[in-house]
């Protein structure tokens, strides 16, 4: 067999493993391999084994074997602009948080690389470095502040020396490894979820079940507060509508002589409450009297005294 046979026999034979993953896996994960070793990606299948499989391969064969498959399922279709640069799929059945878990698990510490962009901001921290005194020029060039001590150098404070998605420099390269700092550590990054036709940030998968029940809640009550701002009844917004509409009914059978059992016992309440603030203004126009007769007498002997200096 020709090298040109070769390759399309493995061609064929990627083509028909893709199509039967797609047929037999509901919930596809894409996810991003840069900076992940042969090694790295061996240790993930055998971590995924039973829960979930991997498979890669060039962007162009699998978007082909995509379109090839749409005759099968449409929703598919929802997967090509998400094939680009370095990725590949994981196939699950079950429940993919637990594969998630997983992948997330299955980080490599490395170095930070001169010419790579960081994907995490990088502080070193305060403290000795095992570096010899004639180090300190290369310290200060990086700005970073630094004594002498016990022979070797000390940073005095933490410096934050790479920002989040800044090209690492050769400088900052060769001092994280005099420091023996690996900030970085790669694996496999979900970027998106494919589940039996639906497509959703990965991000979803990280919500708890309070936090489902409390957006599913909001949800419920924007709904209800729509429909009855318009007047236009849903199932969210039934409920209200019948409570507003007995407080209404209420209201009347107070206001009025018309009533029924349960505006019987409202109409209880309020006369206790009516008759009971009555009771205590009468006792209080009862005890007003002695009080009065206490502060009287010096009263009317001072209006005596001031009328006899007024006439006298």
């Amino acid at each position: 067999m020709s090298g040109a046979e070769g390759r399309a026999a493995r061609r064929q034979t990627y083509f028909g493993r893709l199509v039967k993953l797609l047929d037999e896996y509901p919930k596809i994960l894409v996810v991003g391999c840069d900076n992940v070793g042969s090694a790295q990606m061996a240790k993930i299948r055998n971590s995924l084994r039973g829960k979930a499989v991997v498979l890669m391969g060039k962007n162009t064969m699998i978007r082909k074997a995509i379109r090839g498959h749409l005759e099968n399922n449409k929703d598919l279709e929802l997967l090509l602009p998400y094939i680009k640069q370095n990725i590949g799929f994981v196939f699950a059945k079950d429940d993919i948080s637990e594969v998630k878990k997983k992948i997330s698990e299955l980080k490599v510490a490395a170095p930070a690389k001169a010419g790579n962009f960081a994907p995490v901001d990088v502080i070193v921290p305060a403290g000795p470095t095992g570096m010899e005194p004639t180090m300190t020029s290369f310290l200060q060039a990086l700005n970073i502040p630094s004594k002498i001590t016990r022979g070797q150098v000390e940073i005095i404070q933490d410096v934050h020396l790479i920002k989040q998605g800044q090209k690492v420099g050769a400088s900052e390269s060769n001092l994280l490894a005099k420091l023996d700092i690996k900030p970085f550590a790669y694996g496999l990054v979900i970027h998106t979820v494919y589940d039996n036709g639906s497509l959703y940030d990965a991000s979803v998968l990280d919500l708890t079940d309070d936090q489902i029940l409390s957006k599913f809640q909001s949800g419920v009550r924007n709904i209800a507060s729509l429909s009855l701002a318009l007047h236009y009844p849903t199932v969210a917004s039934v409920p209200h509508s019948i409570v507003n509409g007995y407080k209404r009914v209420l209201a009347i059978g107070l206001a009025t002589e018309y009533s029924f059992p349960k505006a019987e016992e409202f109409k209880k309440a309020a006369a206790s409450a009516t008759s009971a603030p009555a009771a205590t203004s009468s006792a209080k126009t009862d005890s007003k009297p002695a009080k009065v007769e206490k502060v009287e007498e010096p009263a009317e002997e001072e209006d005596g005294d001031m009328g006899m200096s007024l006439f006298d």
